[in-house]
């Protein structure tokens, strides 16, 4: 009815209007104070109106009725809706209609949202808001007034997620990231956007990487492969982050920040995990990969490095590992090696791989020394085949070896005292620490007659002196083999085994079993086959042991205690007295590794006890540094 009154006013006013245009353009333009005839109808229709507000109330709840029926799905005349918006744009009584539809906009989601959060899980329910969100912009497309989509967009996202916001989150994105439903957070992190919930999503987001990370840190069952889990967990969230959240710089802090924390719940073992993880990627060459592949693989590696606080203990078990490395010729690729060093350089500085690039160059140094000890009148003429090959270490670079005794065989002892005389007639005033325990050795063996027969053994230095006693003999007693070497009871026993109840048995124990006594007797066994003509027979004494991991971090113990007094002494010697709070302070400021006020107290009680501090008598909190 109004649509048609409308319509048929402004039919007559427009043949008015073309009926008086010259009047329009020449009368009312040179005239104060008149209107255009089109103007003049407007503001009639419109008096008219407003004299009946009970017509414009039933107008904007007949507007509203259909717009609410439009939302429950049904279909509606949207010409009529269009036509009735814009008679009230034209009016200029459409603000007094949009106060009423916000209004009757805000109650219809307030409740239908409500409903939702009840009905539907987090994804379906962001799928709905998503779909009304397109729904209500088509709204605003085909008959509300432009000027309206702000406010309308507000009132949603306030019904739909700012209300909810807290609620969606907790209950969503922990399991959409677990599930790495990509396309579920990409929606979940652009409507939050839209009500400024980052917060509440850092908070969550925080939370599940922490969750998630100290369960790989903490899991004992799957601690040899922490690390690669580590990595895959961090690339999986890398991937998360840049594809569903546009690579938020607040969350990519909060995900470092977490990881920094993760990583460190337990204290020293990721760090032990990390160095041996490395050590395998350089010993196996990552299995194959490539160049390029390998330095990928190192460089994430290295992103793990950098939120551990105790890099010392990588260092250490690092230390260790590039020594057996180098030694044993275990090194994948050299370049590899040396890359990895440099990356630690620019990590932790020169100090931190001091060390570990004098452990190189001993090698190179080595190389040149062996060069002029076959040039030398000095080098002992092979008996045979043999020869030797020697690497020249600086103490203080490598790992600390225990003392290892062993007998050598003559064979083997010349060409040791050969290459010693050598040695020190170049090098005045050094002094030649051998260390057995980490030689080896490349023997010919003939089991029996034929070329099937003979093979290639690749042994410990402790395996060869053992098995060189059978050249002369095929039988020997525990005792007789312990006499003739001189090792160690421990290092007998568990090379025997290596030797005779391995997988590879050139040698037989009687009685049959694991286990040596002083009482077995071991026979070279001349029936040995195998389809192999070189053999490596693996030498337990270089196998890694709890108890030498132990040691390692025993070690990384002991220097960080030396560490402490010497930062203790620095400070107070600078400052001559201090608080003990002040003096915490200063320590938590220098020292480059957890540490807690307990353990600093009980470093600095032992350097009063040993006079290197004293107590305030009138201040006993107060420290005086003694001179």
């Amino acid at each position: 009815m109004v649509e048609t009154c409308w319509n048929t006013h402004s039919e007559q006013m427009s043949l008015i209007r073309s009926i008086f245009l010259y009047l329009d353009r020449t009368y009312v333009i040179q005239s104060c104070n008149v209107v255009s005839l089109w103007a003049m109808g407007v503001q009639l229709f419109r008096a008219h109106i407003e004299l009946f507000p009970e017509v414009q109330r039933k107008i904007i709840q007949g507007i509203l009725a259909l717009v609410h029926a439009e939302r429950k799905g049904d279909m509606v005349n949207r010409a009529l809706l269009r036509n009735l918006l814009r008679m009230h744009s034209a009016l200029q009584i459409y603000p007094q209609f949009e106060a009423a539809f916000l209004d009757a906009t805000k109650e219809f989601y307030r409740e239908e949202a409500h409903a939702m959060m009840g009905e539907l899980d987090v994804p379906s329910y962001l799928l709905y808001v998503e779909r009304r969100l397109d729904e209500e912009g088509e709204r605003v497309e085909h008959y509300l007034d432009p000027q309206t989509r702000k406010a309308l967009i507000l009132q949603l996202d306030e019904q739909l997620l700012q209300t909810h916001a807290a609620d969606l989150i907790s209950k969503g994105l922990e399991a959409l990231m677990a599930d790495n439903r990509l396309p579920d957070l990409r929606r979940m992190y652009t409507l939050m956007a839209r009500v400024n919930a980052l917060s509440h999503i850092k908070t969550a987001f925080s939370a599940y990487v922490k969750r998630a990370g100290v369960e790989i840190v903490t899991n004992e069952e799957r601690q040899g492969e922490m690390v690669q889990d580590l990595l895959s967990f961090k690339a999986r969230l890398d991937t998360l982050l840049e594809q569903a959240m546009d690579g938020c710089e607040t969350l990519a802090h909060a995900l470092k920040d977490a990881f920094e924390a993760l990583i460190n719940v337990r204290q020293n073992k990721p760090a032990e995990a990390i160095a041996k993880f490395v050590d395998l990627q350089l010993r196996s060459g990552g299995k194959g990969a490539s160049e390029q592949e390998l330095e990928a693989v190192l460089d994430s590696v290295l992103t793990l490095f950098r939120f551990i606080q105790g890099k010392d203990v990588f260092e250490a078990f690092f230390k260790k590992d590039l020594a057996k490395r180098l030694l044993l010729n275990k090194s994948a690729s050299v370049d590899a090696e040396k890359s990895m060093i440099s990356k630690l350089k620019q990590e932790c500085g020169s100090s931190f791989t001091n060390k570990l690039e004098g452990m190189f160059k001993d090698m190179e140094l080595s190389r040149d020394v062996m060069q002029a000890y076959a040039d030398s009148t000095l080098k002992k003429k092979p008996a045979g085949e043999s020869e030797i090959a020697v690497h020249v270490l600086t103490t203080g670079y490598w790992p600390a070896y225990p003392p290892a005794p062993l007998k050598l065989p003559n064979e083997l002892l010349e060409h040791q005292e050969s290459f010693e005389k050598f040695y020190l007639s170049k090098h005045q005033g050094r002094r030649l620490t051998w260390q057995n325990s980490l030689a080896h050795c490349f023997m010919k063996a003939c089991f029996r007659p034929g070329s099937q027969g003979r093979k290639e053994l690749l042994v410990s230095l402790y395996q060869a002196s053992i098995l060189l006693l059978f050249n002369s003999t095929d039988t020997l007693s525990c005792t007789e083999i312990a006499e003739a070497v001189g090792m160690d009871s421990k290092d007998l026993k568990v090379t025997l085994q290596s030797l005779a109840c391995g997988k590879t048995k050139v040698l037989l124990k009687n009685p049959k079993g694991r286990d040596v006594a002083d009482t077995d007797d071991f026979v070279f066994n001349s029936k040995f086959e195998s389809k192999q003509l070189r053999i490596k027979i693996n030498s337990i004494q270089l196998k890694e042991t709890q108890e030498e991991n132990d040691k390692t971090t025993e070690s990384v113990f002991q220097d960080r205690q030396y560490q402490v007094d010497a930062a203790v002494v620095r400070v107070m010697k600078a400052r001559k007295t201090l608080s003990h709070t002040l003096l915490i302070s200063e320590l938590f400021k220098q020292l480059k590794f957890p540490v807690t006020p307990a353990d600093l107290k009980k470093r600095i009680e032992s350097l009063i006890e040993r006079e290197y501090l004293e107590r305030d008598k009138d201040s006993p909190s107060t420290y005086i540094y003694l001179a």
